[in-house]
């Protein structure tokens, strides 16, 4: 059986400070595709270096958008979709070389993402969770802006295998990148739902975030990561706040 092939596709926007580590674990690729919002630093310099694609995209706050696009331009069988700040570890790209090796009746798979914050890994709290990232190019598609869904035709496996994620490298960066996504969810619940009522608004800002640090810090024992895993609920909390505050401050322009 003829190896299959494999094409990484990342989506960036001033990166420079993490894209190396990305594109250093994958070496071993046919292909990396980069999907640039057109950035003011050296992230497409640095993704030259080795020989990526790069496809200049304005960004819009449609990341299914991104997706698809990279997807459009890349060449191989399979596609790792990963942001510039994550890794592949050797397991994984060993289990991933079998796959290709030894072929799947599956079009997809469902892969653990490890989330590290301020360098530490987060191990409780809900911050392990899966995504659909490794799938077979030609049967997958993505609908939706931010919280993308992905869909593939055919059979999706829950992978035994992860990948790390380093999206929070201080509690600034934490700050800054949780301003920009929250506007893009707001603008994105309210495209699609309108204006909510009053009270659905005031039950979010209030008694869901507070709900939401119950359930990661208590009952999925986010307190087990100590310092770390309390701050990361509290910011976490917050973050759901803040989204639903911009979307508030977008129904009572209406």
């Amino acid at each position: 059986m003829k190896r299959e092939s494999v094409s990484a596709v990342i989506i960036t926007y001033n990166e420079e400070n993490n894209i190396r580590r990305c594109l250093e674990s994958l070496r071993w690729v046919n292909e990396i595709v980069i999907v640039d919002g057109y950035s003011a630093d050296k992230t497409a310099a640095i993704a030259k270096e080795y020989g990526a694609k790069i496809i200049m995209h304005k960004f819009e706050g449609d990341f299914g958008l991104e997706r698809n696009v990279g997807n459009q331009n890349a060449m191989g069988d399979w596609i790792l979709a990963l942001d510039a700040d994550e890794e592949v570890p050797p397991k994984t790209r060993a289990a991933i070389e079998g796959i290709l090796e030894s072929g799947s009746e599956f079009n997809g798979y469902n892969v653990f993402r490890d989330q590290f914050f301020l360098g530490r890994l987060m191990e409780h709290g809900g911050r392990r969770h899966r995504i659909v990232n490794f799938y077979r190019r030609e049967k997958t598609v993505f609908e939706g802006k931010v919280h993308h869904l992905v869909k593939v035709d055919g059979k999706v496996k829950d992978a035994d295998f992860a990948i790390n994620h380093y999206p929070f490298n201080s509690i600034s960066q934490f700050i800054q990148k949780h301003d920009r996504y929250t506007r893009y969810e707001a603008e994105e619940m309210f495209e699609k739902h309108g204006a909510a009522r009053s009270d659905e608004i005031r039950y979010n800002l209030t008694w869901r975030p507070v709900k939401i640090f119950f359930k990661t810090y208590i009952k999925k024992k986010g307190y087990k990561d100590g310092m770390h895993g309390l701050i990361f609920c509290i910011l976490f909390s917050w973050g759901y706040f803040l989204r639903w505050a911009k979307y508030w401050e977008l129904c009572s322009k209406k």
